[in-house]
């Protein structure tokens, strides 16, 4: 008998003074379920390990549950292949890719959401290009594999502001930083992520304080910069700003470009939309939306959308062609501190949130199909930033503060999608 096993049999003699016997599965399993109904709701929090109240197992407890790991851990394998435990330790976002083979259903298996990847990545910040998925999280833009879950390449970053990446040919661009009279994007190779370029952007006037979504691409490859008082466009092979549009009013705080290249959507303040001719610098439109906004534009072929709300809810809306005064809302969105973001990906535009996931046309703004989103005992579920690669294959950011479960999650959307 080594040390540890007389420590451990002294203490068991201490406790239990009645003659040892064979300890049995049921045993700890009914030791287990008494504890747990006495124990307390966890609080939400994305604390990994870290259990925020209740108590723990009494050394009785713990110092038998030593005998029955090896008798059950194939079972509990075994469970937790298609469907995850909220009494089971919580998963830590820096572990990647999930077991090779395993699969792990989340949100009651909604649209067959299935989580590929247990990483914390920001929100809004999911992107895909050809056979590649990007990110931004735990202070690095990562390239994950789709088929595996896995990060293949990483490079430090940490955003100064809520911008997805924007990818153009074999470039991922992002914005490095962002304040004051300066703004500076930075361009990576799609496969390495090697640095590759750094673009300084001038900010006339100063940025806007209610800047989100400041990056947009454009049809024939350019970058699109709210830069202040004016939108900067951005020659990715020159590395420069080749030509400025000054705004007639405000700060821009979001920008996007029409898929024909014709239209330059600008938000300012809370909220006013100005549409410009991309061609002439002119402008042609401009309106308001009563609640205000908080921007994130996204162009389709029928108009834009953008994010707007009160207090702790976050929607998303559809103005077509450009005009807020016939603006609607296009789903319930998110709540709780949590963003609602639209994006444009494979042919649709998708919504996520907290409430529920929506595909909707890029012609008129209608979903074309929509699922709740399940809570988790009471706390809600998220999903976001949905993307469809070249494959056809489809996968959202996903977070569960109740299970403290993150990640990356692939989808299987319903045909009309």
């Amino acid at each position: 008998m080594n040390t540890e096993e007389r420590q451990l049999a002294e203490m068991l003699h201490r406790v239990t003074p009645e003659p040892p016997r064979r300890l049995t599965v049921e045993d700890v399993a009914v030791r287990v379920a008494s504890e747990h109904q006495r124990e307390p709701r966890l609080r939400r929090g994305f604390w990994p390990g870290v259990v925020r109240g209740g108590r723990g197992w009494t050394p009785v407890l713990a110092a038998l549950s030593v005998f029955a790991i090896v008798g059950v851990s194939a079972g509990i394998a075994a469970v937790t292949a298609s469907h995850h435990s909220h009494t089971s330790a919580p998963t830590a976002p820096s572990q990647s890719p999930s077991p090779a083979g395993a699969t792990l259903r989340v949100a009651g298996g909604m649209w067959g959401a299935t989580l590929i990847n247990r990483q914390l990545f920001s929100q809004g910040s999911l992107t895909g290009s050809g056979d590649s998925l990007f990110a931004v999280g735990g202070g690095h833009l990562a390239r994950i594999d789709p088929h595996t879950g896995a990060i293949v390449r990483s490079t430090p970053y940490t955003p100064p502001l809520l911008s997805r990446p924007v990818v153009t040919g074999n470039t991922v661009w992002v914005v490095w930083s962002y304040g004051g009279g300066q703004i500076v994007l930075h361009g990576y190779d799609a496969r390495t992520l090697a640095q590759v370029a750094s673009v300084p952007v001038p900010a006339i006037g100063g940025v806007s304080n209610q800047a989100l979504g400041v990056l947009a691409a454009g049809p024939g490859g350019q970058l699109y910069v709210a830069a202040g008082d004016t939108v900067a466009t951005v020659d990715p092979a020159a590395r420069q700003v080749t030509h400025r549009i000054y705004l007639t009013a405000g700060q821009a705080g979001s920008v996007a470009v029409s898929p024909d290249g014709s239209k330059l959507y600008v938000g300012t303040g809370s909220f006013q939309l100005l549409v410009y001719d991309l061609a002439t610098g002119i402008l042609a439109s401009s309106s308001r939306i009563p609640a205000g906004g908080t921007g994130n534009l996204l162009a389709t072929a029928g108009g834009v959308w953008g994010t707007t709300g009160t207090g702790m809810s976050e929607w998303v809306w559809f103005a077509p062609g450009g005009d807020l005064s016939r603006s609607f809302r296009v789903s319930q969105g998110a709540g709780g501190g949590l963003t609602s973001l639209p994006s444009d990906s494979g042919g649709v535009v998708w919504v996520g949130g907290s409430h529920e996931l929506v595909c909707a046309s890029p012609a008129t703004g209608r979903a074309m199909a929509r699922t709740p989103i399940p809570a988790d005992h009471g706390v809600a579920e998220y999903f976001d930033s949905v993307t469809v690669l070249s494959s056809g294959h489809t996968y959202a950011l996903y977070q569960d503060d109740a299970a403290q479960l993150a990640g990356l999650a692939s989808l299987t959307p319903p045909q009309r999608c």
